[in-house]
């Protein structure tokens, strides 16, 4: 794997209280706990951190409106008590969404019983309805299909554009507090011996070396790999923790009649839809289907994208969407909790933590399930389970739906620290937030640092540097479709791909080879993360038709 990291230092031997295997938001946040806590702790990820279900993500932070059908209040009050938290401590990287809820006269729902749902919404939340315009209601009124009558239910919750980013914020703070990581780092098997659990047997995957570790507690907060990871150190668990279910999106460019707030509404199934803005885009999810195979080689099927194609293509016929405007499609697997016979939809979206002491593995336990806006309330049920101590954060402040007024004095004041323009200087802000002046120092030294990462935007190469040099990317495409994720955007292409490749390696300083290399290795994981759905285009359009 070519890299642009120095070596890392041999972990071979070495004793932590604490080993965390897995580096998505949930084992982040678990990690930042237990190092919080004073633990020395390690946390390790077999490829890159967010890489897996938190970048295949709704990327909502929601109190759970829809936990409401199945009766789960507690679990919709922790929602909505995190997602207060997130807005309040991460506002650069959390903000309000109104959404407004549509149903017609086909829908499964009645609008009576949505109308008291979210009265009890609200009320668990603690703050009134949002208020939207009249004219704003009337305007997304006129963009759906003429033919149905249509209920509209405004609410609103939060989005996470970029949950990497928050992920990158979370790690960089457990690293502070003495945690050390290491993605692209395998763990073989747990040492499991005489009742317990012991260590791990790692491979780097970046240098090729086996080590050994050990431990006093291993937490499993692998996700959908949870299993394999029993499975592997021969943790007897009598029947699989998890039941993997797919969820499948798609992205479109914005259409005429897009909506600029989020949309919930349902399929021809009666499953809910999000219809999202997002990075300058639409995003349109999510599906349901069961999926026991390999979590790290799932891919959207035909089905799940005419599936969303066709709900779209039903809310806005006007806009005379084709299956030839998707951009992508992604998909991942949610580790939710084994309930054979329940349909996906009905399996709750509440975490467990299983103690493996019962299994003839004690000191070790799985996370099974959890979600973006909840993963700091896992994480801290998690290290409670350990043995340490941890208080609950003192009660949140409701949030403040209007922008901060001092958004526009910083922007200035890194535009003028930095020598970038203001455009640039409010992307590193949003992205950034307290690392921005760091950003901004670092493009002070050169015009190679100041220089846009691809000619369509206004992100700029010393966000790339900080990604290798402080928030632990080893690849290309860790700095670019996750510390900095401008891949993601809507003018990506193979062509900024090579522009990116080249302006990085000038700053970085690698050789011709170096430069082919990392490019073919992007190139290659961002195709086969972000698929496009070129050759089922014909059957697409006929199904849509």
């Amino acid at each position: 794997m070519s890299t642009a990291v120095k070596p890392r230092p041999p972990l071979e031997g070495q004793h932590f209280q604490v080993v965390v295997i897995g580096g998505g938001i949930n084992g982040v946040a678990v990690a930042r706990e237990c190092a919080r806590a004073g633990k020395r702790t390690l946390l390790v990820e077999q490829n890159d951190f967010a890489s897996g279900v938190t970048s295949r993500s709704t990327r909502v932070i929601h109190g759970g409106l829809r936990y409401l059908e199945h009766g789960e209040l507690d679990l919709v009050r922790e929602s909505v008590r995190e997602r207060e938290r997130l807005l309040r401590e991460r506002s650069h990287l959390v903000q309000p969404l109104h959404f407004l809820l549509l149903l017609n006269e086909q829908s499964q729902r009645s609008a009576m019983k949505v109308r008291a749902g979210l009265w009890l919404y609200h009320r668990l939340a603690g703050k009134k309805s949002a208020d939207l315009s009249e004219m704003e209601l009337k305007r997304v009124e006129r963009t759906l299909d003429a033919g149905h009558r249509w209920s509209i239910f405004n609410y609103e919750d939060a989005q996470c554009e970029f949950p990497e980013r928050l992920v990158a914020e979370w790690l960089t703070e457990a690293v502070a507090a003495g945690a050390i990581v290491r993605n692209h780092c395998e763990v073989l098997a747990a040492d499991v011996a005489h009742g317990r659990a012991r260590g791990v047997l790692l491979r780097d995957r970046i240098s090729g070396k086996d080590e050994r570790v050990e431990a006093g507690w291993i937490l499993n907060c692998t996700g959908p790999w949870a299993d394999r990871v029993c499975q592997r150190s021969s943790v007897r668990t009598g029947q699989p923790m998890l039941g993997g279910v797919r969820g499948t999106h798609i992205v479109l460019p914005r259409f005429s009649g897009a909506p600029s707030l989020g949309l919930y509404t349902e399929a021809a199934d009666g499953r809910p839809v999000f219809v999202l803005p997002w990075n300058e885009q639409i995003l349109v999810g999510t599906t349901e289907v069961p999926d026991s195979g390999d979590p790290g080689k799932t891919a959207p099927s035909h089905e799940e994208i005419e599936y969303l194609l066709l709900t779209l293509r039903q809310l806005f016929p006007k806009a005379k969407i084709s299956a030839h405007d998707i951009r992508y499609a992604f998909a991942g697997i949610r580790p939710l909790a084994n309930s054979p016979g329940d349909r996906p939809s009905a399996i709750t979206r509440r975490h467990f933590v299983r103690d493996h002491a019962q299994d003839g593995a004690a000191k070790m336990i799985s996370v099974i399930g959890g979600k973006l806006t909840t993963a700091a309330a896992l994480a801290r049920e998690c290290v409670r389970k350990i043995g340490i101590t941890v208080a609950e954060p003192k009660t949140v402040a409701l949030s403040d739906t209007s922008l901060d007024p001092l958004m526009d004095e910083e922007v200035v004041e890194i535009a003028q620290a930095g020598a970038v323009s203001q455009e640039s200087a409010r992307g590193i802000v949003e992205w950034h937030g307290r690392q921005a002046m760091d950003i901004a120092r670092l493009a002070l030294v050169s015009a190679e640092l100041r220089a846009p990462i691809c000619p369509h935007t206004s992100h700029v190469i010393a966000e790339v540097v900080q990604a290798y040099r402080n928030e632990f990317a080893v690849t290309m495409a860790d700095a670019l479709l996750r510390r900095v994720p401008v891949a993601l955007g809507p003018c990506w292409s193979a062509s900024c791909s090579r522009e990116a490749a080249l302006r990085i390696g000038a700053v970085l300083g690698w050789n011709e080879q170096a430069i082919g290399s990392n490019l073919e290795a992007f190139e290659t994981e961002r195709t086969a993360f972000l698929q496009r759905p070129a050759g089922n285009m014909a059957a697409l359009e006929a199904a849509a038709d």
